[in-house]
């Protein structure tokens, strides 16, 4: 069981989460984490001593959750099936957000990539991940002819997670699910995945 003290660290985590993926990091500040924790400045800085420490505690902890997510997302019997329910498991992740919000990696990748190496690094880090755990997917489906084999599996991951990840942006500029759903087909079809 949670210590109180834990319970209070993971819903600063929480709705700090919450903040960066509305409003971004820089635009987020200290009132607006007391306002949406319910906490005095104090309690606060007493688990994280300034924003930048909020800010990796965040994404160390949405870092453990896409694992997780990947992880459930890439299950099947077979690559092909994989890669499938991933493109599932987003679109149904994006529909459960309402379109809201976005991938908190993107969003960090716009606004600190330039202005915070250690953020920038931290994202970079993250996605050379995600693009291996897919690339291995997609390996493994051609190697068994599920999909098109003339193109380099890390190039085709690396085309899986920027396309992606540009149609979660465009589902929340348009709060709307077509543009993640058109980017999936239109995956599909590069891959050789619906033949």
């Amino acid at each position: 069981m949670a210590t109180k003290g834990q319970q209070t660290r993971e819903k600063i985590l929480t709705e700090a989460c919450r903040l960066f993926q509305l409003k971004g990091f820089r635009a987020t500040s200290f009132s607006d984490l007391i306002t949406a924790t319910g906490l005095k400045k104090g309690g606060i800085y007493f688990h994280f001593t300034n924003k930048d420490e909020l800010g990796m505690a965040v994404l160390e902890h949405e870092r453990a959750e896409h694992d997780a997510f990947l992880a459930q997302a890439l299950a099947g019997a077979t690559p092909g099936e994989r890669l499938d329910n991933f493109f599932a498991a987003i679109l149904d992740w994006q529909r459960q957000m309402q379109f809201v919000g976005g991938c908190i990696f993107g969003n960090t990748a716009l606004e600190m990539g330039d202005a915070d190496k250690q953020f920038a690094d931290f994202v970079d880090q993250v996605f050379c991940d995600y693009i291996a755990r897919i690339s291995e997917v997609v390996a493994a489906a051609q190697a068994a002819g599920e999909i098109r084999c003339d193109l380099p599996a890390d190039a085709l991951a690396r085309h899986i997670v920027a396309a992606t990840e540009g149609g979660i942006m465009l589902a929340k500029l348009q709060k709307r699910e077509e543009p993640l759903k058109d980017c999936f087909d239109s995956l599909r079809k590069l891959l050789g995945l619906d033949d």
